[in-house]
């Protein structure tokens, strides 16, 4: 039964109709035709199909989650076009992944905000769980929103990534995170995940192995 709506996701991406000699692949949203550049040497300069549901879902929604002049933060951004689409939507996003990512990233960014949004994105690295009270000290960095698209998968990383979820979100932060379920490694990281924070599923797309979450701190959801 998801079948259409994920078709209705998958027609937002496009190709150049001849081709260049860099390699993009295009995507609508928020009213604009997104160009990405993709690093294909790396693992995440790559536009995975947890990013296309995500920023699908911040353009049906932007009523219920407004983001316009909200502080957001993206973790793993990859290529960009989560961050990309929530700056669209009126956001101040921060932008974060390793820093052999960041050049790809600032050029896809760069690309698709300038003198397109309220707010030019900030683009920053962010290896998780390293330096984190330096880089975002806890007494200065507020975000309304923490977002992460297929940030689990098979990387020996999820103790350091659990620890910047917990590091970045203050009490009324919300939580958007898209996941691609592969292996058992991703069920037992959703458990200690549930530890720290309370989980709902707002979209789950079996077709693609994908399912997209709110979360917020424990005992700080409304019902």
């Amino acid at each position: 039964e998801d079948e259409q709506i994920v078709a209705e996701i998958m027609r937002r991406r496009f190709f150049p109709a001849r081709i260049t000699h860099k390699s993009w692949e295009g995507f609508c949203f928020a009213g604009h035709e997104i160009r990405i550049t993709e690093a294909t040497d790396c693992y995440g300069a790559v536009v995975w199909p947890s990013a296309l549901v995500l920023c699908y879902f911040l353009e049906m929604n932007s009523k219920q989650y407004n983001l316009v002049d909200k502080n957001v933060i993206e973790i793993g951004a990859g290529t960009g076009l989560v961050s990309i689409v929530a700056s669209l939507l009126g956001a101040l996003v921060t932008v974060t992944d390793l820093p052999e990512l960041l050049g790809n990233l600032q050029h896809n960014v760069l690309q698709n905000t300038k003198l397109k949004c309220k707010h030019q994105p900030c683009v920053k690295e962010l290896s998780w769980g390293i330096d984190l009270e330096k880089n975002f000290p806890r007494s200065s960095c507020h975000f309304d929103y923490i977002m992460a698209a297929d940030v689990v998968y098979h990387h020996p990383f999820l103790d350091e990534l659990l620890l910047t979820f917990d590091h970045l979100c203050k009490n009324d932060t919300v939580i958007l995170w898209a996941m691609k379920f592969r292996l058992d490694k991703e069920n037992q990281f959703v458990d200690r995940f549930q530890t720290l924070f309370d989980l709902e599923v707002i979209s789950n797309f079996p077709s693609l192995n994908i399912t997209l979450y709110k979360a917020m701190r424990k005992g700080r959801m409304k019902a």
